[in-house]
């Protein structure tokens, strides 16, 4: 009855540490993290309490989590890790904080996509620049049957933001002639959308 009595507590302190960290609760928390408790534990969702804190961008309970052991790679049932988040939401605190703690740079998420891939989607410049300072693959192709430079040309708006991802993956080496599943290359996309600034890179790149 005891040992009953002493599951049915833990759970209930697992599950307030998902919820105190989605709601950037720290001192919840810090309390949840000196009692004996499953730092791992998922919610109906998968949610482990470093990926919740992860979509609100709580940096001091991420730091409290992460400090504590959380695995910065641990997905939820959409696979999202707190290291994939910071990629696709432009969160470069986060991103530096799950990189120093082993991010792996080739995780992806449903979609067989990279970080890289997501941020290029999104035009988040300063995460393109961190993730090309790893050993990021840059030419990797999603479910999608793109690459992060194709996503950035095929999902970006052709403005100042997508055309320096575009500029930067060009720059790190990025295949400017990878075409798309239906053969179409980025430099046609860029055409086809009139995207001069980006077609102009592509060109200079080498783009045929």
């Amino acid at each position: 009855m005891a040992a009953a009595v002493y599951s049915e507590q833990r759970k209930h302190h697992d599950s307030q540490l998902i919820s105190a960290s989605e709601k950037g609760d720290a001192e919840t928390v810090k309390s949840l993290l000196e009692k004996d408790i499953y730092i791992h534990a998922q919610d109906q969702d998968g949610r482990c309490a470093l990926v919740a804190a992860a979509y609100g961008n709580h940096l001091p309970i991420v730091d409290l989590l992460i400090g504590a052991g959380a695995d910065v790679n641990m997905k939820d049932n959409t696979l999202q890790s707190a290291y994939l988040i910071s990629t696709s939401e432009g969160y470069t605190e986060l991103l530096d904080k799950t990189l120093k703690a082993g991010a792996d740079i080739h995780s992806t998420d449903s979609y067989n996509g990279t970080g890289l891939i997501r941020a290029a989607d999104r035009g988040h410049v300063a995460i393109i620049r961190e993730l090309l300072k790893t050993g990021v693959r840059v030419n990797h192709v999603n479910r999608l049957g793109w690459t992060a430079l194709l996503e950035a040309i095929i999902l970006g708006d052709g403005g100042q933001r997508h055309t320096e991802v575009v500029r930067l993956l060009a720059d790190a080496g990025a295949d400017v002639n990878w075409p798309d599943k239906d053969g179409v290359t980025p430099l046609a996309h860029a055409k086809n959308r009139n995207f001069t600034n980006i077609a102009i890179i592509l060109e200079d790149s080498g783009a045929k």
